[in-house]
């Protein structure tokens, strides 16, 4: 499973890269042109699925997919 983020609604709160527990993080807060910091999927590879980052997100801007 990977992590899909949808842009439009992340705020950047950063709550999804605290509560990753894996190494290197999967998620990383970089600026996004014309959006400002928005969570991006650095090392989607190193994901496990546990859903942390799904439930973390106050706006519901993450899912999993295969």
């Amino acid at each position: 499973m990977k992590p899909e983020i949808d842009l439009e609604k992340c705020i950047g709160c950063g709550g999804c890269m605290a509560v990753c527990p894996l190494t290197p993080k999967v998620i990383e807060l970089r600026e996004v042109e014309g959006k400002g910091k928005k969570a991006v999927a650095v090392h989607p590879e190193t994901c496990d699925g546990g859903g942390a980052c799904v439930h973390a997100c106050p706006t519901g801007a993450f899912r999993l997919v295969e």
